[in-house]
């Protein structure tokens, strides 16, 4: 299985309803290492899983309407808990859509697994991996 990873960041705020997430409860801001890792069990024609450009910039099309924002404000998020866990299936969602639908081009239409892994700091991170 041959895999690509491509890298970026995002700064939100949000804010979470239950007793269970005690201060977290209160709105706070986190910045995330957004990792997106591609996965095949072949290369195409050219040697190339995905486009790194594509991926990259495709990446930070799906990040860019959560950059900066408070997501208890956005309807996309409305009614949820944004944990880091719930974001990286909702990225994981975005991308993988993308990849069907080729707008990572050929190499994105063959992409077979993909795991998105959102690094909160240095001691915790969360991920989703799935099928595209």
């Amino acid at each position: 299985m041959f895999s690509l990873t491509v890298v970026d960041h995002i700064m939100i705020a949000h804010s979470f309803r239950g007793d269970a997430f005690g201060p977290a409860q209160r709105l706070h801001g986190a910045t995330f290492i957004v990792e997106a890792e591609f996965r095949a069990p072949k290369l195409d024609d050219l040697h190339l899983l995905v486009d790194i450009g594509m991926a990259k910039d495709h990446l930070r099309a799906i990040l860019a309407p959560m950059d900066y924002r408070n997501l208890d404000a956005e309807p996309v998020f409305a009614g949820k808990n944004t944990t880091t866990e719930y974001l990286c299936l909702h990225i994981h969602g975005l991308l993988a859509q993308a990849c069907r639908d080729g707008v990572l081009g050929d190499g994105g239409k063959a992409v077979t697994g993909l795991k998105i892994l959102l690094r909160e700091s240095h001691i915790a991170w969360a991920a989703f991996e799935g099928p595209v």
